[in-house]
């Protein structure tokens, strides 16, 4: 179970790499709380969809400086920069997934985590 102040740090950032997301106008966003499903290996997940590798590389760009400048923080990780169809940014406690739009569908992260609780982001 994660501590209550890593907790609200965990909602913290995941608002804010929805605000990177939303500055390079990403489509389709969601929030998937993992927090109460068992063996998750974050509490969050984030996940958008962008149109061509162009803005695909240029929300994850968004989201590295969004949350760099506001938490002081760099992602511990970071996958699929070369071929962006996905590219995921690893927080620990919150993954940010950046997809391309045909990529999203053909992985569905979420159904895998169909558990989780869901919220949807307007545009």
């Amino acid at each position: 179970m994660v501590k209550s102040k890593n907790v609200d740090y965990s909602e913290k950032l995941s608002k804010l790499i929805v605000k990177g997301m939303q500055e390079k106008k990403a489509s389709d966003i969601i929030i998937l709380d993992l927090r109460k499903i068992k063996n998750a290996i974050a509490s969050f997940f984030v996940l958008c969809s962008g149109n061509s590798d162009t803005q695909v590389d240029a929300i994850s760009e968004s989201i590295d400086s969004v949350v760099s400048y506001k938490l002081n923080e760099n992602a511990w990780r970071c996958e699929g920069k070369k071929n962006k169809e996905w590219i995921l940014i690893d927080y620990v406690t919150v993954v940010a997934h950046v997809f391309k739009k045909e990529s999203r569908s053909n992985y569905g992260l979420e159904k895998l985590w169909g558990d989780a609780e869901i919220t949807r982001i307007e545009q």
